[in-house]
């Protein structure tokens, strides 16, 4: 498996979903950032697992041990450890399935990949319980990111369903996302996704949705053409995440139906800055970012673990059979993907940022402490 991401900011990710732990190991985070424990928990706490009724029900912790890299509450520019303990596992569904994929899980492919070796408990090394870490680490880095250059990355539930939020100023997307269980700023919008998620709940089928995100405040001429790009290292990292599906930049794949006309963003000048009127491309040019926020979409599928029988097979007796998926498994997981998605974008910046140079190895001498 390649389990480690990044050039400067790295960040390597270990655990499995039935195992003893999840977490990461984050090698090159600059010296003398002073970490703020209680974001980073509240980070975590908004991926946590059990947290509403349109959430799986298992119950974790969920707390963040930092076991190396930091000392009196300080980067040290050592690997940064960080991990979150599995409490709440209950395995014996999967033995029962153990000869059995489970249709639209990692099951079937990880079998032929490792050759029956891998840890098939919860989906292990494939499932998003491993999300966590990716929390850790981009927790990290947008405090990082926060104190030296004032960037904020905000995501959001865009579309879950068939009921898709309005576009959302970047003031509703901060003061309002935190304001329901599935992390939508429109309350009417929030509304309509909570029933139809709680149907198919009740169906014992699931949904699948979108999350749109934007880092603010990124300067211009960030990314490494031609092919460590922005965008494809942004994709890369996006689609690390489990169940998704697609990943668009600005207007996505609405502009293949509009003309050049509309979707150029024409240059301006605001002040002493040049700035773009409009952001269709997604705040990147030529895999080179624009100054303007960098937008962009991505796209879960529906979770896989559904109660109602599926067609499968038998992979000792080679017969086709039917499965149905008991257990404790979100209805969707679009609302705790939304953390996630933000950590990935964080961790990607970042990486991006050092490789430029705007963020520097040590932040300020001693008595000078960011953060």
């Amino acid at each position: 498996m390649s389990n480690t991401i990044g050039r400067l900011y790295k960040v390597t990710s270990f655990g499995e979903s039935h195992g003893r732990c999840v977490g990461v190991v984050v090698d090159g985070c600059p010296a003398g950032h002073r970490l703020d424990s209680e974001h980073l928990q509240a980070e975590l706490d908004r991926r946590r697992p059990g947290q509403s009724n349109v959430s799986t029900s298992r119950r974790e912790e969920d707390r963040v041990e930092v076991l190396s890299g930091v000392f009196n509450g300080v980067t040290t520019g050592a690997p940064i450890c960080m991990l979150v303990w599995n409490r709440d596992m209950d395995s014996t569904r999967y033995e029962e399935h153990r000869w059995t994929p489970r249709p639209g899980h990692a099951n079937y492919t990880a079998e032929k990949r490792y050759g029956g070796h891998q840890d098939y408990r919860g989906g292990g090394r494939f499932s998003g319980r491993v999300t966590a870490g990716y929390v850790m680490a981009g927790a990290l880095a947008k405090q990082v990111l926060a104190v030296t250059h004032g960037i904020e990355i905000l995501g959001y539930t865009s579309q879950i369903g068939s009921h898709k939020a309005p576009d959302m100023s970047f003031d509703q997307v901060m003061s309002k996302t935190e304001m329901n269980p599935v992390r939508c700023p429109d309350p009417d919008t929030a509304r309509e996704m909570e029933k139809e998620i709680l149907k198919a709940r009740d169906e014992g089928d699931s949904l699948g949705g979108t999350v749109k995100c934007m880092a603010l405040n990124a300067p211009p001429g960030v990314g490494q053409p031609v092919f460590d790009t922005i965008e494809g290292d942004l994709a890369k990292a996006l689609f690390s995440i489990p169940a998704v599906k697609a990943v668009e930049f600005g207007a996505g794949k609405a502009l293949a139906s509009m003309k050049g006309s509309e979707s150029n963003d024409p240059y301006t000048v605001v002040g002493d800055r040049v700035e773009t009127a409009s952001n269709d491309m997604g705040g990147v040019l030529g895999g080179v970012s624009t100054g303007a926020a960098i937008e962009f979409t991505v796209t879960f599928k529906p979770t896989p673990s559904i109660s109602k029988p599926q067609r499968t097979v038998d992979l000792k007796t080679l017969e086709e059979t039917t499965i149905a998926v008991e257990g404790r498994h979100d209805p969707c997981i679009v609302p705790r993907a939304v953390p996630v998605v933000e950590s990935v974008a964080a961790i990607v910046l970042l990486d991006h940022m050092m490789q430029r140079g705007h963020v520097g190895q040590v932040l300020g001498e001693l008595g000078e402490l960011h953060g």
